[in-house]
């Protein structure tokens, strides 16, 4: 029974690892380091959501056996829309993930720090950190070999490490039960959270993603009759996400006082509290949520890029390779030295705040079409749960372009 589970595992795990990285890590430290356990039922509606829309975008892809950006480019015919849509998305995704890159890489090699020390290397005043370069080989090793069995494997590997990492520090924080259900369902809103609650919905529901689910799928799944294995799959990864995540508010909340801004932080504070071994299963779980997204976002912008442009999606062609290695670089490089250019991020932000509701909307309407998926299209109840996301989504993009642009 086990070995047929093993075999039906699809990219569900590597979807949930693409949007546990240590930007999740680090909003949901915040989160639980200033409201507890009061904005647990915020992570859960998070999840929630992403099952919908993951859902649908799995459902394209099993059905049409082709990508999401590639069905955008085929079924918008206005020529202006079009390309406006197309520069939305590359900017969003490709350049995007470019941008937060370095954040990834950065998060896995605070992880590492923990457990083996920091390695730099000095080249005048420049100080170079070489732990990214490692991190850079390991991701350029399994994207370069091109094997989606073998990139699973690998990733579902790095997930369940993540996973068992913060539940055991969850665990051993001994939460009440009844702190926990309360959080969990009663829709708390303490003051000044309302960001943070933005900020966890804005970690899980991510636009790449959407992509990635839809490109993984059809290389998986090659018959419409598979779509009840993804739909499975879609859920128990997504919700046991969703889980890992809960578990890092869960040990931050264990935490008192403001000192914690970041993963690494916690890392540190578990340990007069839980134990040495606590303060090594939250870096290891750092490390490998760092790396699965230093992975998966390298990834999904190759799928995205060659889905606008109407390039091959093989992932041993020329320019798909091209497309990730170039997103690995700079995070690599500007990761070894301590680049954040607060610019790119910033764009990153605006067109991925605009690119949510846009991307929503596109597959709420792609899933409607009888001529793309037939009798598998949506139903009123799906479509009811899709509109209601939507209109949370939008209401997400459009804070967070205003936060960035310092309108609020």
């Amino acid at each position: 029974m086990f070995k047929e589970l093993v075999k039906n595992i699809g990219p569900g795990p590597l979807v949930a690892a693409a949007f546990i990285g240590p930007g999740t890590v680090t909003v949901c430290t915040l989160a639980g380091v200033k409201f507890g356990y009061s904005l647990l039922w915020a992570m859960g509606l998070s999840i929630m959501a992403t099952v919908v829309l993951q859902e649908m975008a799995a459902r394209v892809g099993v059905v049409t056996q082709k990508g999401l950006a590639e069905i955008i480019r085929q079924e918008i015919n206005t020529p202006v829309f079009k390309v406006i849509t197309v520069i939305l998305v590359l900017s969003a995704i490709v350049i995007g993930n470019a941008a937060y890159e370095a954040g990834n890489i950065s998060g896995g090699v605070l992880g590492l720090e923990t457990l083996i020390g920091d390695f730099s290397l000095e080249i005048g005043t420049t100080q170079i950190k070489l732990l990214p370069l490692v991190i850079g080989i390991l991701a350029f090793i399994l994207l370069y070999l091109g094997n989606y069995k073998m990139l699973e494997r690998a990733l579902i590997g790095m997930v369940i490490l993540m996973s068992l990492a913060f539940l055991i520090t969850a665990v051993m924080t001994k939460p009440s039960f009844n702190n926990l259900l309360t959080g969990l369902f009663k829709f708390q809103s303490p003051e000044e959270s309302l960001l943070t609650i933005i900020g966890l919905l804005g970690t899980t529901v991510v636009p790449y993603n959407l992509f990635l689910h839809a490109a993984l799928v059809k290389e998986k799944w090659h018959k419409s009759s598979d779509l009840a294995l993804a739909r499975k799959d879609t859920l128990i990864a997504i919700v046991l996400g969703g889980l890992v995540s809960m578990c890092i508010i869960v040990c931050a909340a264990a935490i008192q006082g403001n000192e914690i801004t970041s993963a690494a932080d916690l890392a540190k504070a578990v340990e007069p509290l839980f134990g040495s071994f606590a303060k090594y299963f939250i870096a290891i779980g750092l490390f490998a949520a760092g790396i699965t997204s230093a992975i998966t976002a390298p990834l999904a912008a190759a799928y995205v890029a060659t889905g606008c442009l109407n390039w091959s999606s093989n992932m041993k062609s020329f320019k798909f390779r091209l497309v990730w290695l170039i997103v690995l670089s700079l995070g690599v490089i500007f990761a070894s030295l301590g680049f954040k250019s607060i610019e790119v991020i910033q764009f990153a932000q605006i067109a991925n705040g605009l690119l949510l509701p846009v991307i929503v909307g596109l597959l709420i309407w792609i899933v409607n079409k009888q001529a793309i998926l037939g009798d598998y299209k949506n139903n009123w109840k799906q479509n009811l749960m899709a509109l209601i996301i939507f209109a949370v989504v939008t209401f997400l993009g459009l804070r967070t372009v205003l936060k960035v642009l310092v309108i609020i």
